[in-house]
């Protein structure tokens, strides 16, 4: 395998061959110290880094036509959903990588069909941003090594259905055939745990 430093001088010098405007990254997370390390990772690998920490300044960040960007899900003032829109009016073939720390399938559907091409779970390091911003059209991600657990996948579709009855608590309960105070109880709670390696 090759050394990380390695594979961080040949993306910048592939980087670095493109014209400045092809190279431009807009940043958008409310998390200052991350949102910091990741827009000095990615100037060292020769991206021309735009940060912001809202949906309002992403919007307005947008307007230049970013060649790519890291979009945090879940902002202070709204979703980074939101963002995307404007991205593409201004730059149909811009690659956009959303981000979350609160991952659930329903969510990844429509940040899919807002037009990302891949979808991260915080913490994600700037090495694997970088390989899903320059990654292929078209290429998919392995498959996971170890399936969801089954309170993983009953957790994701009850947020599927929230999702869908628009995060109408109410409605989402009586779909599901559950107490609202039950329902209201999971969705204050993070994602269990996903599988862990098999012990050997």
């Amino acid at each position: 395998m090759e050394p990380a430093d390695s594979r961080k001088t040949q993306s910048a010098s592939r980087l670095s061959a493109l014209p400045e405007a092809d190279r431009t990254l807009l940043i958008v997370d409310d998390d200052e110290p991350f949102r910091q390390r990741l827009a000095r990772a990615m100037e060292q690998r020769d991206f021309v880094v735009t940060a912001a920490e809202s949906v309002a300044a992403g919007v307005a960040a947008a307007a230049a036509g970013p060649a790519f960007a890291v979009l945090d899900l879940r902002l202070a003032d709204g979703s980074g959903i939101d963002i995307i829109g404007r991205i593409r009016e201004r730059r149909p073939d811009s690659r956009v990588i959303m981000l979350t720390g609160y991952g659930n399938i329903a969510t990844a559907v429509a940040a899919v069909k807002a037009g990302v091409v891949d979808y991260l779970a915080k913490p994600a390091d700037a090495d694997t941003i970088e390989a899903a911003l320059l990654a292929h059209r078209g290429a998919l991600p392995p498959p996971p090594e170890h399936p969801m657990s089954a309170d993983r996948v009953r957790w994701e579709h009850i947020q599927r259905v929230y999702e869908q009855y628009d995060r109408n608590v109410s409605e989402t309960a009586r779909r599901l055939n559950m107490h609202r105070r039950t329902l209201q109880r999971i969705l204050s709670k993070r994602a269990p745990r996903e599988n862990s390696s098999p012990e050997r």
